[in-house]
């Protein structure tokens, strides 16, 4: 039996609902989606390799730090490396602790589970003490303020959470565009395809973190939490990212008296999913710093693409930021599916419906979003 034989959709976006359903995605396929989605996702995941090793190396080397005040240099500083970075001649890591902070805002998945548990605070008490030891002041902080380091050590397992995420996505898109260079993909369902693949194939891939002190190694989410790649942080990442995410400053009033912001985080619409690109490039508008990032590692034939519209180079953020929505519009088809109670090519009546019901469970989610605009 096929998916023809259920009765019509009637919910709003009925015709996504029956793109999935047939193995199709949310965004059109065409050709020119194909050289943008995979061009966008190559220059996304040399980005990506850059901030996960930044977030890793933050959280391995920068924990119970007060000012870090070298953090974006991974270890190697320089002056050469330091003038380059007031000159903002750099990787913008800004945008990668913008995604941890709403992960961490926005909670969900075990990881946010785990750091909330009381035991999360006695496995790091111990490595607080041998921290301080020798630091009366610390001592008497901590003794004040008895969940500020605790909660600095809850930053850190999403620094490093985050970066093991953004470490297999990176591979990720950086293999997906190797296979495009070599004809293997030629179609959007099979870059969605590709991408279901490689979350599949991590989905129980653990997510732990461990530091060293003096000699010791301390296991702040060790194996046997049981936090897993697909359910504890890339779930996360989609909610807090591709569809909550936070209001820009300069963009919406930030004044209570003025409504113009959810009361309740459920109901924040601001993520990768339906921002309007044509803010990016101001100030205050942190995906601009990703856009940029990724205008310095795009591929010649996308770059070509861009320079050959209307105004050249002149609004190439905005270029990125929209061909970058249409492929994160494939990576959530990727997660959808991936996530569904039973195959999309079921021929079970009742798992038809049970998908059913679950596509339309999130397409309610996409009735504001940029999806019809994606599609252009």
């Amino acid at each position: 039996m096929s998916v023809e034989q259920l009765p019509p959709s009637n919910h709003t976006l009925a015709e996504y609902v029956h793109r999935l359903e047939s193995g199709k995605a949310l965004l059109s396929d065409s050709p020119e989606h194909v050289v943008e989605v995979v061009g966008i996702l190559k220059s996304y995941g040399v980005v990506l390799d850059a901030y996960s090793n930044n977030l890793i190396y933050i959280a391995e080397h920068q924990f119970l730090r007060l000012f870090p005040f070298f953090k974006y240099f991974n270890g190697e500083v320089s002056l050469d490396k330091l003038l380059r970075h007031w000159a903002h001649n750099r990787i913008n890591y800004e945008y990668a602790e913008y995604c941890m902070k709403a992960m961490l805002w926005h909670q969900g998945g075990g990881l946010a589970d785990h750091v909330d548990d009381p035991t999360f605070r006695k496995r790091v008490e111990p490595l607080i003490q041998a921290k301080f030891k020798f630091n009366p002041l610390m001592q008497l902080l901590h003794k004040l303020f008895p969940e500020f380091l605790p909660e600095h050590m809850r930053v850190m397992c999403y620094y490093s959470g985050l970066g093991q995420f953004w470490r297999v996505m990176s591979d990720i898109f950086i293999d997906l565009s190797d296979r495009y260079d070599r004809g293997e993909i030629d179609s959007i369902p099979q870059v969605v395809q590709h991408i279901q693949d490689g979350l599949v194939a991590a989905a129980s891939q653990p997510i732990t973190y461990s530091v060293t002190l003096e000699g010791e190694t301390y296991d702040v989410l060790p194996k046997d939490v049981g936090l897993t790649f697909l359910v504890d942080t890339a779930v996360p990442y989609v909610e807090a990212i591709f569809f909550r995410g936070t209001p820009f400053p300069g963009t919406v009033s930030y004044n209570a008296q003025a409504f113009q912001i959810p009361v309740y985080q459920r109901d924040f619409a601001y993520g990768a999913l339906f921002a309007d690109p044509l803010p990016i490039g101001g100030s205050g508008i942190p995906p601009t710093q990703l856009m940029q990032d990724m205008w310095h590692f795009l591929p010649d034939y996308l770059h070509k693409i861009y320079q050959s519209t209307t105004r050249g180079e002149d609004d190439i953020r905005v270029k990125i930021c929209e061909t970058f929505q249409k492929s994160m519009f494939c990576v959530t088809t990727a997660a959808i599916r991936g996530l569904a109670p039973f195959p999309m090519d079921t021929s079970e009546l009742s798992e038809q419906k049970e998908n059913r019901k679950y596509l339309e469970t999130w397409m309610s989610r996409f009735v504001e979003s940029r999806i019809r605009e994606a599609q252009a």
